[in-house]
């Protein structure tokens, strides 16, 4: 389940990191998209 969340997530949800995002700068609703994709991502690896 965890692999199809990752694969939807990397098709809708932009990437911060190609964009050159600090992280120190980051809005709230930022922080919590990238929070969320690395919760899925790391549940997807296991």
């Amino acid at each position: 389940m965890f692999k199809i969340l990752a694969r939807i997530n990397k098709l809708i949800f932009p990437s911060f990191t190609k964009q050159g995002l600090d992280l120190a700068k980051a809005k709230k609703w930022q922080l919590a998209i990238i929070g969320y994709r690395y919760y899925i991502t790391s549940r997807a690896l296991d």
